[in-house]
């Protein structure tokens, strides 16, 4: 084969080529005429194969012109691609257009759950007064879930507390109260905390109990802290949440974690009902001073440091704000029921 003859070849391939594409008018037909090209059996392709026909002398020539064609299919390729592509997002693009002139459409969107509301707001206000936000691992183990809290194998108020077992010692927990435990064997005092989280439980679900409930414990230890300091906390406490229309008490109770212990209780200083709220006293959650056997499990010395814990249920919270009747519909995910919030 000549030279001469390589260089007819190569215009007869490119005149076809140029009459070809100009034929190409979608991605089907360009990448079929890319495979009858450039393909490993393409024109292009069997041309360069013919170069070993070639004198030595000659292939260099030969080469500049076969190199040519490839780059001019593979620069027209891109080029009508590119093309293609733009034609396309054209006719996306308006199809999809808006007429910015028209009135819109609105959709409704969701908001935040009532218990996450009530969960946020208690943490605003015991940031105000100082404290840090803990938070701890929903599965625990029986020392941290009771021992550390003074409720042994052997102590009744476990049946208090019917819990859900994962594996071994690992439940659960019934309360927030472990993360008390951590927290101070984490940090030295003083320590003042509030640990939001849910809890379970193996509760008869009805309308005031749930087997997945909410709680916010608070915890204050330093030097010299008194009951007076527990009440004067939790009063602030009523009167950021509730309103200053509402008074607070304590009635005596107990708590294996706490000694003394008591119930917290609040009623409308009127002594009537207010708004959606119920007249009398109503329990909103316990406390006491930190029993002296959990902080030397947490190797404070009980004769240095004094502490108090509150806790209270996030549920009974909102329910008492919103007068809410059953706490199963917290957990129902009913729209008609949480838009109201």
């Amino acid at each position: 084969m000549a030279l001469d003859e390589l260089q007819g070849e190569v215009d007869k391939v490119r005149l076809e080529w140029e009459e070809a594409l100009a034929s190409a008018g979608d991605p089907e037909s360009l990448e079929n005429l890319r495979v009858r090209f450039l393909g490993r059996k393409g024109k292009v392709s069997a041309l360069m194969n013919r170069m070993k026909e070639l004198e030595p002398h000659q292939r260099a020539e030969a080469g500049k012109l076969l190199n040519s064609l490839k780059q001019q299919v593979t620069d027209d390729l891109q080029k009508l691609q590119q093309a293609l592509e733009r034609e396309a997002a054209e006719q996306r693009f308006a199809q999809e257009s808006y007429d910015l002139s028209l009135p819109g459409v609105w959709r409704p969107v969701g908001h935040v759950h009532p218990l996450t509301q009530v969960r946020l707001e208690l943490e605003e206000i015991f940031l105000r007064l100082g404290f840090d936000v803990a938070a701890g691992p929903e599965v625990e183990t029986e020392y941290y879930n009771f021992d550390a809290l003074n409720i042994p194998a052997e102590h009744p108020a476990r049946d208090e507390w019917d819990s859900f077992y994962v594996e071994g010692d690992l439940l659960l927990r019934t309360h927030t109260s472990p993360v008390q435990i951590r927290e101070m064997r984490k940090r030295r005092p003083p320590v003042r905390i509030v640990c939001p989280g849910r809890c379970y439980r193996r509760e008869n679900p009805d309308a005031t109990h749930a087997q997945v409930f909410h709680q916010l414990e608070l915890l204050w230890v330093e030097e010299g802290l008194t009951m007076a300091h527990l009440k004067w906390i939790i009063d602030e406490f009523v009167t950021a949440f509730f309103g200053a229309d509402y008074e607070m008490r304590f009635a005596a109770d107990y708590f294996p974690f706490t000694e003394p212990s008591a119930q917290v209780h609040i009623r409308p200083r009127s002594g009537g009902a207010t708004g959606r709220h119920h007249a009398g006293w109503l329990e909103i959650g316990g406390a006491g001073m930190v029993d002296p056997k959990v902080l030397e499990e947490v190797e404070y010395n009980p004769e240095q440091y004094t502490g108090f814990a509150f806790g209270l249920g996030l549920e009974r919270m909102a329910m008492l704000r919103w007068g809410i009747e059953d706490i199963r519909l917290f957990l129902q995910n009913d729209p008609r029921f949480l838009r109201q919030f």
